[in-house]
């Protein structure tokens, strides 16, 4: 019996389990951001946090200033989205919005664990009902805690979420931990100026590309400068540039 017969009846409704305990629309979901042809990296660091991901302008007439995966949601929280892009912006709305209610309620900043985890919360119960559909996008969230320093989080469509030292997800997210797993060891926690250079490394190599300033995106938290900042071309290029004379 083939697996699409297999699962036939039990991949119509993601609330109905099949089975062998697998909730197939879910599994789709994972399925989407793995063929969003983009790879997202995370680095956390001693004294930072770093994302990554590819940048890929679809069409010659689109200007590419106004493609992004890369948002901020408060001034010192940002994240990478990776898989559908419709998605990921309704993500980043309410992302945002969670933010704003939990500074207007508690009258100080929420911290990346708990919007995290808020965001992971919101996608679970997309998972329970039969009128939504999980939604196709993983988030690679980082930011600054006051108390716990640098931190980089990631949740997916089930709801599941966790703290990592270094993450990755889209196409070839497997290769990309492997290619981490390798690079860092348990007690080691790299500079700000290596975080970058890593995550960058492990684009390069996965997707074995030599890439040019306006391919990639990165962003940064920083001890010496705990906001969210999308790094420049410029900055990025001289990142690319140091890399090359290293090898």
């Amino acid at each position: 019996m083939s697996s699409r017969s297999a699962s036939a009846g039990y991949d119509r409704h993601i609330t109905i389990f099949s089975p062998d305990g697998r909730l197939f629309q879910v599994e789709y979901a994972f399925k989407a951001i793995s063929n969003s042809g983009l790879t997202s990296v995370g680095v956390r660091g001693k004294d930072s946090v770093v994302i990554a991901t590819q940048k890929k302008v679809p069409d010659k007439l689109i200007d590419p200033a106004t493609v992004t995966h890369v948002f901020g949601i408060t001034p010192s929280i940002g994240c990478v989205v990776t898989g559908l892009e419709p998605d990921g912006r309704t993500q980043i709305m309410r992302a945002r919005q969670e933010a704003a209610e939990f500074k207007y309620k508690y009258a100080y900043d929420i911290t990346p664990d708990m919007l995290a985890k808020r965001m992971a919360n919101i996608n679970q119960v997309y998972t329970q009902k039969a009128f939504m559909r999980p939604l196709g996008v993983s988030m690679i969230i980082i930011g600054w805690d006051d108390e716990r320093g640098p931190q980089l989080y990631k949740t997916d469509p089930a709801g599941y979420y966790a703290g990592f030292k270094a993450t990755a997800a889209g196409a070839k997210h497997q290769e990309a931990f492997n290619f981490l797993e390798k690079k860092l060891k348990s007690d080691e926690e790299p500079n700000a100026e290596d975080s970058v250079e890593l995550a960058i490394a492990t684009l390069s190599s996965v997707l074995s590309a030599n890439f040019k300033a306006q391919d990639l995106e990165v962003a940064v938290v920083t001890k010496d400068n705990p906001v969210f900042r999308i790094l420049t071309a410029d900055e990025i290029d001289a990142e690319l540039t140091r890399i090359a004379e290293k090898d």
